[in-house]
């Protein structure tokens, strides 16, 4: 098996989709509190894992993670780093499933790992035991379930409708970034009959 290494190119997109993560999550939707933010984040990092694979998608969530605490005033904690690590990676792992096709239900399978494990499971956990504002740890576990599950099923669908109309528009086709399989197979088919 031979080792894939970004190429130049891919590594400055990646750079863009780490960047765009940070003003998506930081500067664009307000965060009413440490726990709580209402934001599309996941798109860039999800798509890093899409175009580049998993370690791509990864390296941009964790970076895209700790350059936006940068900015923000609650500070940087690796507790909370997992889930936007996911979100790159499981882009990546289920790239070969979308390079067959874009569609909402296939974005929505793909999307559910992260958004379930990492989003809601994971995160709601690390938050109960750093901000233990209910009394007990149990509480305020039920607090933060609750609550980030409402949360993540709004951003999940707002995310998935998002990255969809994106590859509908075909523009990272044209910026040659994305091509399914169905489009290289009718591209042969087109050259064949040639």
């Amino acid at each position: 098996m031979k080792k894939q290494k970004l190429t130049t190119k891919e590594l400055a997109y990646c750079a863009l989709l780490a960047a765009l993560s940070v003003v998506l999550a930081r500067m664009i939707i307000p965060m009413p509190n440490a726990s709580t933010r209402f934001s599309i984040e996941a798109i860039p990092i999800f798509m890093a894992g899409m175009l580049f694979g998993p370690v791509a998608g990864g390296l941009v969530g964790f970076c895209a993670d700790f350059v936006g605490c940068l900015f923000s005033a609650f500070g940087y904690n690796p507790l909370f780093s997992v889930p936007p690590v996911l979100y790159g990676l499981f882009g990546g792992i289920f790239q070969a499933w979308l390079r067959k096709g874009v569609s909402i239900p296939r974005l929505a399978v793909s999307f559910a790992p992260p958004v379930v494990l990492g989003s809601i499971l994971y995160q709601s956990a690390a938050l109960a035991f750093v901000y233990n504002s209910k009394g007990s740890f149990q509480a305020s576990l039920i607090y933060f379930l609750a609550t980030r599950s409402v949360q993540f099923a709004v951003t999940m669908v707002l995310d998935v409708v998002i990255i969809y109309v994106l590859f509908r528009s075909r523009i990272f086709d044209r910026i040659g970034i994305w091509h399914s399989s169905t489009e290289k197979e009718e591209r042969n088919h087109c050259n064949d009959s040639k």
